[in-house]
């Protein structure tokens, strides 16, 4: 120790600073790589610990995922399990099912079997009796040909020339007859497909008749807007007057303004401005004009959509846009009663349909059906309105054929084609129809067939009449004793007499008179 102690003394002050500072150095060194270590192994020791958590934590995750497929799989497979057993439950019942029918099948085929046997040796049986039968008859016959030529006298040869005679004779009156009959299935042949096309076209062509008369309703919100409407002194509704030609009447009637014009067509005019006016609130005179003005650009519009719809409808393209505006006029217009428009689109449906029926040109016929009373719209002249639509309609190089139906649909000039006399017969069936010429209700229909009824009952002798066919035909059942033949023809005549004068109706009414004589005898 004193060894040590006196060599530390010999050894300079800085080489023992340094040692000293060396020995600390590796001191602190060895006792923090000694911590670190220490918290290495911790940090590894709970990283592993983490490590394993995780890892149990995954395993679990992933075993519950596993049991959780595995069950689904299995509710699948238990599902399809009990749908195939269902399946094959089914199939079995449908073969038990189809078993029994096979069984019941055959068990009826040898039921059948059996009959048939059976109907086989009846049929047999009386097989061998007619046989037998036939041979008893020929030998009768021979036997009563034998004594038939013992009493008259006649060889058998004469008697057969004789009835052969006889039986020409006779198939000759049958003959005639048979001719005669033709002739009548004939003509009722004919009257039943002409009633047929009638018939026919009628039925499929179906339109609403409406009956316009020459004044309007407008509706207004409030009562206070007829002030407005009338202006301070009338001037509003004098300058509405002159702008539209539409008398307006404003009375008592609450929220209703009432428009009177006979010209369909000012009067619609004159409707939707008023309206044009009520919804934008103001009416002055300047107001009513341009409002005027607008609904005239706006009726245009209109007509010209009507006209093209018309076409359309009736599928007949390439006419004139000024033929076209022409038909859209229609729209505003009447005639006995109804749409002029509607009832000319009606027309022309009825003749392309009876056209189609007869194998002629459909085209034409709706063509014509529906231009047939054009000159109704155009302006007044002194001609016909068929002649001033043919002449109109001349001008844009229109077929001849329709050119002529138009003109002879009200017998002006003659018919030169089939197609005229179908657009004749569709104009008669159209105004004839219920609801034409001012009878738009049923109700109207049946009192103007009572009014027929009661016209023909007024005549003596007259028992009972009937109005047949919507009233083109009236059915007078009269006296037998009281009226004679020549006295049913006079009175016919007279009862038709009385209902061209009494009565209004389009077309034509056959009267025809029924004489009733009745003979009774009693048998004690």
């Amino acid at each position: 120790m004193g060894i040590v102690i006196n060599l530390f003394l010999l050894v300079p002050a800085s080489i023992v600073f340094f040692a000293a500072g060396f020995f600390l150095g590796r001191f602190f060194l060895e006792r923090l790589g000694t911590t670190k270590v220490l918290e290495a192994e911790e940090r590894a020791v709970q990283i592993v610990q983490e490590a394993q958590k995780e890892a149990n934590e995954y395993k679990d995750l992933k075993v519950t995922e596993v049991n959780q497929e595995w069950k689904k799989k299995r509710r699948e497979f238990d599902q399809e399990v009990v749908i195939k057993n269902n399946k094959f439950n089914q199939m079995q019942k449908q073969v038990q099912q189809r078993e029994g029918q096979l069984k019941k099948q055959a068990q009826d085929n040898r039921d059948m079997e059996r009959r048939l046997q059976d109907h086989r040796k009846e049929n047999e049986q009386v097989q061998e009796s007619v046989t037998l039968r036939a041979a008893e008859l020929e030998r009768i016959i021979s036997e009563q040909n034998e004594r038939l030529e013992s009493i008259s006298g006649l060889q058998s040869e004469d008697a057969r020339q004789m009835l052969i005679d006889n039986m020409i004779s006779k198939a000759r009156e049958e003959a005639t007859e048979t001719i005669h009959q033709i002739h009548e299935e004939a003509e009722q042949e004919a009257e039943r497909l002409a009633e047929k096309t009638l018939l026919t076209a009628i039925q499929r062509i179906t339109f609403e008749q409406a009956t316009e008369n020459a004044l309007s309703v407008v509706h207004i919100q409030t009562d206070e807007l007829k002030g407005r409407i009338i202006g301070r002194e009338g001037r509003n509704i004098k300058a509405f007057e002159n702008a539209t030609g539409v008398d307006i009447i404003v009375d008592d009637t609450p929220e209703v303004v009432i428009l009177s014009c006979f010209d369909p067509l000012r009067r619609e005019l004159a409707k939707l401005t008023l309206q044009k006016l009520l919804s934008e609130g103001v009416i002055h005179p300047v107001a009513i004009e341009k409002a005027y003005e607008d609904a005239s650009k706006e009726i245009a519009d209109v007509i010209m959509s009507a006209g093209e719809d018309a076409l359309s409808s009736l599928q007949l393209p390439d006419m004139p846009a000024e033929v076209v505006k022409t038909v859209g006029k229609m729209k505003f217009h009447t005639v006995y009663g109804q749409n002029l428009l509607q009832h000319s689109r009606e027309v022309a449906m009825l003749a392309g349909v009876m056209a189609t029926e007869l194998k002629l040109d459909a085209r034409l016929a709706k063509r014509a059906g529906l231009l047939h009373d054009i000159g109704l719209v155009l302006p007044a002249t002194d001609e016909p309105h068929a002649i001033s639509g043919r002449n109109f309609l001349k001008r844009f190089n229109e077929s001849g054929v329709v050119l002529n139906a138009i003109a002879a649909h009200h017998g002006e000039v003659e018919k030169e084609s089939p197609i005229a006399e179908l657009v004749d017969a569709a104009n008669v069936i159209s105004l004839s129809r219920p609801g034409a010429r001012g009878a738009m209700t049923a109700d109207g229909n049946v009192k103007r067939l009572e009014s027929l009824e009661e016209i023909a009952k007024g005549f003596p002798g007259v028992i009972k009449t009937y109005a047949l066919q919507a009233g083109r035909e009236i059915r007078v059942i009269v006296e037998g004793d009281n009226v004679s033949d020549s006295q049913a023809d006079v009175l016919a005549h007279d009862i038709a007499h009385k209902i061209e004068s009494e009565a209004q109706y389009p077309g034509q009414i056959k009267v025809a008179i029924v004489r009733e004589k009745r003979s009774v005898a009693y048998a004690k």
